[in-house]
């Protein structure tokens, strides 16, 4: 999109990957299309909170909400893997860096 937004400026590339990246040119057209749009409005309850006999509600209770980064991480994914996915699914193993790849 930058790329995109570079040409109809008339500037030229910023860096070496706008300079390569594929502009959007045929997402645009000569021609409007007029046709009325209908939004679709939201069904989700963003009110909603999960059940008291959800996976590790318990836990997810006590957790402190009230700044940033102070629930402990892996309790809080492995819960929310729990609500989404069931409570007898077994979280994959957490990843906390890059492996280094071998030439």
């Amino acid at each position: 999109m930058l790329r995109t937004m570079e040409l109809i400026l008339g500037i030229g590339p910023m860096t070496q990957f706008d300079a390569e990246a594929t502009p959007m040119l045929n997402s645009f057209t000569d021609h409007p299309d007029f046709t009325p749009y209908t939004a679709l409005m939201p069904t989700t309850n963003m009110s909603a909170v999960n059940p008291a006999n959800a996976p590790l509600a318990r836990e997810s209770a006590r957790m402190d909400f009230s700044r940033q980064d102070q629930a402990p991480p892996q309790l809080l994914n492995e819960a929310i893997w729990k609500s989404v996915k069931g409570a007898d699914s077994r979280m994959p193993a957490p990843v906390f860096g890059l492996a280094a790849r071998k030439p």
